[in-house]
């Protein structure tokens, strides 16, 4: 297999310019002429071997590094985004697609910020919002999705937060229903008392009284993971706000939003701590029921957590997670792998997620292969929240977790499947508009890329052939 020549140059031109450098000091540090270095800055040239062990020897760069990125994120997003009917035909190429994304990722963005705001004006002008004609209106990504993007963009792996979880779940030294003791005691040392009530909401806190109120009815894991929710809020803020500053987010709601998502992260992370997870994880093969009893955790706790192990210099296996809701809609997002989600809409059709409702307390295994030809071993299973009395609504998602084949030995879950049979994957895609299958039966609209054919003497799978 030939091997995969390493373009970074994005990468190489953020580093100088954190270390303040200019090109010719960089090079001579890198023991490369300057010609040279102003070519793998434009990606003209790939990375050398030599540059690798440079950056490491002479900068501790984390050269693991120069090989991920925002690229594959963002050629997704940019893919998506041109399916829009407004480019009509002219949509560019992949191949410059990849090349923007490569040696122009801030203009990507900028392209990107600017689709959302004619989508959501457009939108609005379609249900007559009457927020257009409000004084001071500004086309603003929704606070929601400016939050989605920021974890996106993150790889859903914030350092400063995670590893201020694991020294605060370090100093507790417990897990599982010990832990939540041990939270309760850490908290009474505090001067809060936690109390537990039926008629109480999730959570509840009375700054004034000091005392915060946990629903008695909701389940052990939960009531864990929100108390560490409420011990970030009060014991965190500082860090939470610093984080934040780095952010900046374009609202208060925003931030407000990405405040509560940071406290989530590092709830998830006290319950189960970096390394002591990534451990437990290769010890049983990512086995999500054994690693849930083993931290207190549920089952889609422990997946949306291993989604997260990105650590520089100790890095899990790049899974991808997702939660979906009986429509179809992604409620939830994160991939360390090249299959990025759709931004609007659902997920495939054709994705084992969906029958997850049909299947309930089951683990549904899928052998899947993208447009692009990555091989995926998927995972996915239901998830009912019941709130704990009769007559009150259960909420139901389904949950998926998954990674690149060549992880499969990794996985408890890839044992006995056909790895070596390409008949045994399963074509998958992102989104209709961007995928380039011609022979779909799930096919909601034409891909953007293909031209179609109407035929009316003749009706295949599709009312339409693809060219």
């Amino acid at each position: 297999m030939a091997t995969r020549k390493l373009y970074a140059g994005a990468k190489l031109r953020d580093l100088r310019g954190r270390l303040g450098l200019t090109q010719k000091d960089f090079a001579g540090k890198l023991g490369v002429s300057l010609p040279y270095l102003n070519q793998m800055e434009n990606n003209n040239r790939p990375v050398s071997t030599t540059v690798v062990l440079a950056l490491a020897q002479e900068f501790g760069f984390d050269v693991t590094e120069l090989g991920q990125g925002d690229s594959e994120r963002l050629i997704s997003d940019m893919r998506e985004a041109l399916a829009d009917p407004v480019f009509g035909e002219h949509a560019p190429p992949l191949a410059d697609l990849r090349l923007t994304a490569s040696n122009a990722p801030a203009l990507a963005r900028a392209f990107l910020e600017l689709h959302r705001a004619y989508r959501q004006t457009h939108e609005r002008l379609a249900s007559l919002d009457e927020a257009l004609g409000r004084e001071g209106t500004q086309m603003q990504p929704s606070p929601w999705e400016e939050v989605r993007d920021f974890f996106h963009y993150c790889d859903n792996y914030i350092d400063a937060v995670d590893r201020a979880a694991e020294h605060y779940a370090h100093g507790l030294g417990q897990g599982g229903a010990d832990l939540r003791a041990a939270v309760i005691a850490h908290l009474r040392e505090r001067g809060i008392t936690v109390e537990f009530s039926q008629s109480a909401p999730l959570r509840s806190y009375d700054a004034e009284r000091r005392v915060l109120t946990m629903s008695s009815l909701a389940q052990p894991e939960t009531l864990t993971f929100q108390m560490l929710i409420q011990v970030a809020l009060l014991r965190q803020e500082k860090l939470l706000e610093a984080t934040l500053d780095l952010a900046r987010f374009q609202s208060d709601t925003a931030r407000a939003i990405a405040k509560l998502g940071l406290a989530n992260y590092f709830a998830g992370a006290v319950m189960m701590p970096y390394m002591r997870l990534l451990e437990a994880a290769q010890e049983t093969r990512h086995d999500l029921e054994l690693l849930a009893a083993r931290f207190g955790a549920s089952v889609e706790q422990v997946a949306h957590r291993l989604s997260t192990l990105q650590r520089p210099g100790a890095k899990g296996i790049p899974f991808f997670f997702a939660r979906v809701d009986q429509a179809g809609t992604i409620t939830k997002r994160h991939s360390a792998t090249r299959l990025q989600f759709a931004r609007f809409g659902g997920a495939c059709p054709l994705w084992n997620v969906h029958q997850a409702f049909e299947t309930p307390n089951q683990f549904l295994r899928q052998l899947a292969e993208t447009p692009d030809g990555v091989r995926y071993v998927l995972l996915a299973r239901d998830v009912t929240k019941p709130a704990g009395r009769f007559g009150a609504p259960v909420r139901r998602f389904a949950i998926a977790l998954g990674c690149e084949v060549k992880h499969a030995g990794a996985l408890v879950y890839a044992d006995g499947l056909d790895l070596g049979r390409d008949r045994a994957f399963e074509p998958i895609g992102i989104s209709c508009r961007i995928c380039e299958r011609t022979d779909c039966h799930q096919r909601s609209v034409p891909p953007l890329e293909k031209r179609i054919s109407i035929h009316p003497e003749r009706r295949d799978i599709l009312p339409y052939s693809l060219e």
